[in-house]
């Protein structure tokens, strides 16, 4: 009878999804953008554009929150 080396079973699986630090940066993006895009439709902004200049704020403040927490 030969006995192969058992390894023993990976205890801690698969990594998450996302990192705490990439939920957190997605997280503050959306408030952000949805603050402006709230702020852009008070003004009198038709719902379209107020929908558009946040998905754009949304997405240009992940690179800036990126640097900012590290």
């Amino acid at each position: 009878m030969s006995s192969a080396p058992s390894t023993p079973p990976d205890p801690q699986g698969p990594g998450p999804l996302l990192t705490l630090r990439t939920a957190l940066l997605l997280l503050l993006a959306f408030v952000i953008g949805s603050l402006v895009a709230g702020l852009s439709y008070l003004s009198g902004t038709p719902v379209a554009g107020s929908i558009l200049s946040g998905l754009l704020i949304a997405g240009g403040s992940v690179p800036v929150l990126h640097h900012l927490i590290q």
